[in-house]
């Protein structure tokens, strides 16, 4: 019988979608993605950087939805299938190609954009 590669992980589509806070989002991205936490450490210390800086807090709503994007994505397995390959293809020779990946990310990031805000 064959086993999984990492058997204690469980299947990312049986991950919640986590809570819009910093501490819910980096829990999340430990399961899915942990080769990412120092990014997603790096784009939050300018975020909140940025927030003082500019005395809002614009920068830290756009952080929390573009990382609860970016893990709507990897918890979704057809999902990160069709980001992948669209990313693939952007710098295809064809130009056709490279439009129609260009559309299908598009339309990858709105669909997981819209997911995630719900």
């Amino acid at each position: 019988m064959p086993t999984s590669p990492h058997p204690t992980l469980p299947h990312p589509s049986r991950i919640p979608r986590p809570a819009h806070t910093p501490d819910a989002l980096r829990a999340a991205l430990a399961r899915l993605a942990p080769a990412r936490l120092d990014e997603m450490q790096a784009t939050k210390d300018d975020a909140f950087a940025e927030a003082v800086e500019w005395r809002s807090l614009t920068p830290v709503q756009s952080w929390i939805l573009t990382w609860a994007r970016e893990i709507e994505i990897a918890r979704r397995p057809a999902l990160s299938a069709r980001y992948a390959q669209a990313k693939a293809h952007l710098e295809d020779p064809d130009p056709l190609m490279a439009k129609e990946a260009l559309e299908e990310l598009s339309a990858v990031l709105n669909e997981a954009t819209r997911d995630a805000r719900t």
